[in-house]
């Protein structure tokens, strides 16, 4: 059946008394929460974490890792900015990072929703406007959901299957009923890019282009752009929003502007000569002892610590278990003995950062490090126990190895688990028994990740430790465009691995390591996880009616992944260290999730300015 109902109501005193029979329990929201209620009211004047005083004006200059030759993020092909996803375009609700999952209205003025979520109605404001200036009308709307969940990225593919019927219910109206139940496709489907359809006639959506980037409605429109050296972003003097309570504060700025550099590694020297506003250290010992330069002293530069309250996510070196050799859990097991973390993290970050011990850990969602699933978790474990990996039930914990390099006691188990995998030493080499000697390709790039310098630091001591369990690995180092493309296919053994997760996880996590996703080139599973048990658990998250059954299906989760063995964890900061010009300034209030979305450059204004 075709989603798209061509059908318009409320003009007929029939109709109306119908639907207010049918849908007598809806009633139209100023937000919607995944549980309870939004903190805010329905006359909130700004975000508690904005500055509703902030002054607007001036430049921000952000020096970046990479290249680009795409300004369209909202599908497959190319490499754009990835900045672009979250500052060129608007939703109909706005989401606050001062709260685990809560939503506002932005484009659209009201959400109201069935007794079960089991549909969801918008209504637009009147007066929303493209950055042309043309009206955002539901026609807009309706087009933009099913472009982008046909032949947009693929994250934007599995919420929009969900999707039974979308039909526009008045003149500035659309309402979205879903086939299955999940509490928070609402929130997903009020957060997917609004854009403008008539730019689109006879033109392919779903090819890359430099010519023409994609309309939206946002404070911000591409300005001066270089490929692969440059792009400016200009604050619309004319943006339709700037009155709303949820977009007080925010937008400062009058230019963003995005510098590339292919070799990483030259970021931070970029910003020490000036020619950056801002870096973001992520390596803790830097932060103690290289952090004194004139710029600091001089008080041209201040150092600012942001706290979060975010779970860990998951970094480290991801293992593709499409590869016959790395599909035993047993060889991943070994491979996890022989990261020898003690000593990395002595050796790079003066043993200043705690490990990650799981996906969720940090927080209220993180299973219970080395201890019995309990109570409703255990319940929702129990079917699959069979088939899960051990520790998932009975508890499972990282390796502790001894900071020394030889690190003897985990090399002696990782022996032990390749022998019962079928690998053995033969003179030196790890071998099966066919005599092939193990494969291990490691794949990094040097702009692929948050910090390319350790990566590379962090795989040659791996390498190292290989070395004595009889394993030589190829390092192979590509670009920027050759990285997304081989990870994309997923093209490699392991490599150099990040995902951030929220405290109200949901759908994203099908893109992340639903089975479904192990067969889309383009998701986030890289690890190629098929498990039954993770899409049940990921469904009775999606499925909780509370946030206590919510935190159960998460736990349960968090365990199925850990004890999975599919990364080689390695640390993270419950703080975010930012170096950054003195002018720059930031609320005092700091939002829930820190340093993450909505924080830099949303919030932030410079003082030049005033």
């Amino acid at each position: 059946m075709h989603k798209i109902v061509q059908h318009m109501r409320a003009f007929g005193l029939g109709t109306t008394m119908a639907a207010l029979a049918t849908f007598a329990q809806a009633e139209p929201m100023h937000g919607i929460a995944m549980y309870g209620e939004p903190a805010l009211p329905a006359d909130f004047d700004h975000l508690p974490q904005a500055n509703p005083d902030a002054p607007k004006g001036g430049r921000l200059v952000s020096a970046e890792s990479g290249t680009f030759d795409s300004i369209n993020p909202l599908i497959t092909k190319g490499t754009p900015p990835w900045q672009l996803r979250h500052l060129l375009f608007e939703s109909l609700l706005g989401r606050s990072y001062d709260e685990p999952f809560t939503l506002y209205g932005l484009l659209a003025e009201t959400v109201e929703t069935g007794p079960n979520r089991e549909w969801v109605e918008f209504t637009l404001r009147e007066e929303a406007r493209f950055s042309d200036g043309s009206p955002v009308t539901i026609e807009d709307v309706m087009w933009s959901y099913e472009t982008l969940g046909t032949v947009g990225h693929p994250r934007y593919l599995g919420a929009w299957d969900a999707v039974e019927s979308m039909e526009q219910t008045g003149e500035r109206s659309v309402r979205l009923t879903f086939n299955k139940v999940d509490y928070e496709l609402p929130l997903i489907m009020g957060l997917r890019p609004i854009l403008k359809k008539a730019q689109w006639e006879g033109k392919d959506f779903a090819d890359s282009s430099l010519d023409e980037a994609p309309i939206g409605s946002s404070p911000y429109v591409i300005g001066d752009y270089e490929p692969g050296r440059y792009l400016e972003l200009t604050r619309n003097p004319d943006y339709w929003g700037a009155d709303l309570p949820f977009m007080k504060g925010q937008a400062n700025f009058d230019t963003i502007r995005y510098d590339f550099y292919v070799d990483g590694d030259v970021i931070f020297e970029v910003f020490k000569a000036g020619a950056a506003d801002f870096y973001r250290e992520s390596n803790p010992e830097r932060w103690a002892t290289q952090y004194d330069f004139p710029a600091v002293q001089s008080g041209e530069v201040v150092l600012s610590e942001i706290p979060h309250q975010r779970p860990t996510g998951i970094e480290g070196l991801a293992m593709n278990t499409r590869r016959p050799h790395l599909a035993d859990w047993r060889v991943r097991q070994a491979l996890i003995e022989v990261f020898n973390f003690e000593f990395i993290n002595q050796t790079l970050n003066g043993g200043r950062e705690p490990r990650i011990q799981s996906y969720f850990s940090n927080s209220v969602l993180g299973m219970a490090v080395g201890e019995p699933a309990q109570g409703k978790v255990a319940e929702l474990l129990a079917p699959f126990a069979a088939d899960l990996p051990p520790g998932t039930i009975e508890g499972y914990a990282l390796p502790v190895g001894d900071t020394s390099e030889r690190n003897r006691a985990s090399v002696a188990r990782a022996l032990d688990l390749f022998s019962e995998a079928g690998w053995t030493p033969q003179d030196g080499i790890l071998r099966n028994a066919e005599g092939q000697a193990f494969p291990l390709e490691i794949l990094i790039s040097p702009n692929a990740t948050r910090d390319p310098t350790r990566d590379r630091q962090i795989v040659e001591m791996y390498r190292g430790a290989l070395a004595r369990v009889g394993i030589t690995p190829t390092i192979t180092s590509v670009d920027t465009a050759q990285y997304k493309e081989r990870t994309d296919n997923f093209d490699f053994d392991m490599t150099t691995y990040w995902r951030s997760v929220s405290l109200s996880p949901g759908n994203e996590q099908w893109l992340y390591w639903g089975s479904q996703a192990a067969d889309i080139n383009g998701s986030g599973n890289w690890m190629g996880i098929k498990s039954p048990a993770v899409d049940a658990m990921i469904t009775a998250m999606l499925e909780s009616e509370t946030r206590e059954d919510s935190q159960a299906a998460t736990k349960a989760l968090d365990r199925v992944l850990t004890a999975g063995r599919y990364v080689i964890p390695i640390w993270y900061a419950d703080v975010s260290r930012i170096a950054h010009r003195a002018n720059l300034k930031f609320p005092e209030h700091v939002q829930m999730y820190g340093d993450w979305q909505g924080f830099l450059p949303e919030v932030w204004w410079s003082a030049d300015a005033e």
